[in-house]
């Protein structure tokens, strides 16, 4: 989906500040966010593709002047609101007046812990062969899902050559929709030059991990 979440490479937003001091949370209520977050019990039909599209969702202007935490706050009330866990009214008020059949008890402190910190996997074994190989030259596609997706606009009909092969992992686009498939993934470099012509003068070069169906034989 072509959003304003996606400013890779477009002109007019400034610079960014790479000296900017590493604060884990810049007020107290964004802590208590996180918190909140990691221990609410997730619906079925919740993922992190899908709560990356109900941001992608989120007004321009408050994308751009609200504050990241606030985000997740607008993001996962309308999660809530969508799967039917709680209503306009209940956010607003901040409490509960219906009770939601089989909605397990939140996670204790120690399990929201145990449940950020572990390992997880996303790859899986697939019957279908890789399309591509280390070395091959491919080019991105310009057509993407009308939801989410992994492939930049800054990258969409772009020639790079594949550098690795990471076996089949979960595709974003899909699983935003709560369909949950396995595709090859690879890591694509890229020329800088090939992403912006005006930098034709540099050997830089930009990678993506991106998706066997964001790509194409050159």
């Amino acid at each position: 989906m072509d959003g304003i979440h996606d400013l890779g490479g477009r002109h007019g937003f400034g610079k960014i500040d790479v000296n900017e001091p590493e604060i884990q949370f810049h007020a107290p209520y964004e802590a208590r966010v996180r918190s909140i977050v990691n221990t609410i019990t997730q619906a079925p039909d919740w993922s992190i593709d899908w709560f990356r599209h109900c941001r992608e969702l989120i007004n321009p202007t408050d994308y751009l002047t609200r504050p990241y935490f606030d985000q997740w706050v607008q993001a996962y009330s309308a999660m809530l609101i969508n799967s039917g866990w709680a209503t306009v009214e209940e956010l607003a008020s901040g409490k509960a007046t219906t009770a939601v059949d089989g909605l397990p008890a939140p996670m204790s402190a120690e399990k929201a812990r145990s449940h950020v910190l572990k390992e997880r996997c996303f790859d899986a074994p697939v019957d279908t062969q890789p399309t591509f190989s280390t070395a091959d030259e491919v080019r991105t596609v310009t057509s993407v899902s009308n939801g989410h997706t992994r492939l930049p606009m800054y990258a969409r009909g772009k020639s790079g050559k594949v550098i690795d092969h990471h076996g089949a992992h979960v595709f974003p686009d899909a699983m935003a929709l709560n369909e949950k498939k396995h595709i090859h993934l690879y890591t694509v470099e890229f020329s800088l030059a090939a992403l912006w012509p005006e930098a034709e003068k540099t050997a830089d070069t930009v990678t993506l991990d991106l998706w066997e169906s964001y790509l194409e034989p050159a």
